[in-house]
């Protein structure tokens, strides 16, 4: 497993690392506890030694399942976690002041609860859920982050960026406060490159790409006739006539299969490698196959410029919240 190193925290972290949201046992159906635990051990076996979770998937549960599977590897594994919006609003919505969103005492009470369900004295990296940069000037998050760190229960801190809005975390990785950054990523949605990845070169900030495979759009498996369990977000993220766009689009992908990726999966993975920013991607993997499939992919190699310029055209601007 290549490693690369996250930006000015020194830590050299698997370049295929292990996001967790899908086996927190809601938004993402079907997620049992014995088959997802059996992924992530496989993927830290593997070398995988990044894990992606969060206190708001599955209400804690994804931190307990992490915890456990932790502490049994028993190697150098490094947890970033997140503090979710106390007013439960994703993506953040502009005018809303951070002190309704991520006021001090509510940082604290869940980087406590994360240090309970994880079962660890420290998180290696503790992250703000959303972001938008008008609350630099704004109190309150800030001090509490910097106490954790002072505490010694946070070694560093970082932003999850606004889903498919880059923009608006510009200034927050050019500020200094923060040590990484996490953004979506993929062949679909190429913008961060625009502005915030060269941002992050520039202040040597760490880059999470999330998303890498749009939800499982960029595995080549959704059709027009996908069914998704009840309850699932993808019956929302795939609405309407997005499975049989999306089929369209991989169906495209797949003339570009050859040397260079043999899968539409590998292809999105490679993609998002082949940026000097990025520091690793996290995507879900709640099977075995999946975590050997993924992991396979770090061998160090590149995308062609030749390759990344045909990609820009499947470039994919969407409104999901409309």
């Amino acid at each position: 497993m290549k490693k690369r190193r996250l930006g000015r925290t020194g830590l050299q972290i698997s370049e295929i690392g292990y996001g967790a949201w899908g086996i927190g046992g809601s938004e993402w159906m079907g997620a049992q506890d014995d088959e997802s635990l059996r992924a992530l051990r496989r993927a830290l076996d593997l070398g995988v030694n990044f894990i992606d979770t969060a206190l708001a998937y599955g209400r804690g549960h994804s931190e307990e399942l992490v915890g456990r599977a932790v502490r049994e590897h028993g190697g150098e594994i490094v947890v970033a976690t997140k503090v979710f919006p106390k007013n439960l609003t994703w993506p953040a919505r502009e005018g809303v002041p951070v002190s309704e969103v991520f006021p001090a005492e509510h940082v604290t009470r869940c980087c406590e609860k994360s240090l309970k369900n994880l079962a660890t004295d420290r998180i290696d990296l503790l992250q703000l859920h959303v972001w938008r940069d008008e609350w630099l000037a704004e109190d309150g998050w800030r001090n509490a982050l910097q106490a954790l760190q002072a505490a010694g229960k946070v070694r560093f801190v970082g932003i999850s960026v606004n889903d498919h809005a880059p923009q608006t975390a510009v200034k927050a990785v050019s500020s200094g406060l923060f040590d990484s950054a996490q953004v979506i990523y993929n062949i679909f949605d190429p913008t961060p490159a625009d502005a915030l990845l060269p941002a992050c070169l520039k202040h040597d900030i760490g880059v999470l790409a999330r998303v890498p495979l749009d939800e499982g759009g960029l595995t080549g498996m959704i059709r027009p006739d996908s069914v998704f369990p009840e309850g699932d977000f993808r019956n929302d993220y795939f609405a309407g006539d997005r499975r049989a766009q999306v089929f369209e689009r991989t169906e495209r992908l797949r003339a570009l299969m050859g040397s260079e990726a043999e899968t539409v999966a590998e292809l999105a993975l490679r993609f998002c490698l082949s940026h000097e920013a990025v520091t690793t991607v996290i995507p879900g993997m709640r099977r075995i196959a999946t975590a050997e499939a993924n992991a396979a992919i770090s061998d160090g190699r590149r995308l062609s410029p030749a390759l990344l310029e045909k990609l820009e055209a499947f470039a994919w601007p969407r409104n999901f919240y409309a």
